[in-house]
């Protein structure tokens, strides 16, 4: 009798054991996630008809203002503007970068921010801005 006790306790220990062990591997990559960009404006590989007044870029998480970086580059990998990222005032996960009248064209986004748990996020993607198309009357 004794024996079946302790096989018994045994078989629930290693349940739990089991059990434990898949909820921390679930949440684990969220405990240890990274700052990600979740969207931007506009978007990746985007074909605009106008030129947009601005890039925007939302995060999973806080990012340090000091560190935050964005450009727009041009087919010739010039800097369209000069202009200073900004944090936006109403969403810390957020920045963005105003942009002059630009011509149609490829223009790549470059991005680097540092999140609040001191990794830093690294990327850039490309949208396009269309020729106007002249109607015909």
């Amino acid at each position: 009798m004794k024996i079946k006790w302790t096989v018994s306790i045994l078989k629930q220990v290693v349940t739990l054991s089991i059990i434990v062990t898949v909820m921390t591997l679930m949440y684990a990559n969220q405990a240890f996630a990274h700052a990600a960009l979740v969207k931007a404006e506009p978007a990746r590989r985007a074909v605009l008809s106008a030129a947009p007044a601005q890039v925007r870029l939302w995060f999973n998480e806080e990012i340090e203002p000091a560190y935050a970086s964005l450009s727009v580059l041009d087919n010739d990998k010039k800097p369209v503007t000069d202009n200073k990222v900004k944090v936006h005032p109403e969403d810390l996960k957020s920045i963005f970068l105003e942009l002059p009248e630009m011509k149609a064209g490829r223009y790549t986004v470059k991005f680097r921010v540092l999140s609040v748990d001191g990794h830093v996020v690294d990327s850039d993607y490309n949208f396009t801005v269309a020729d106007k198309v002249k109607k015909d009357d």
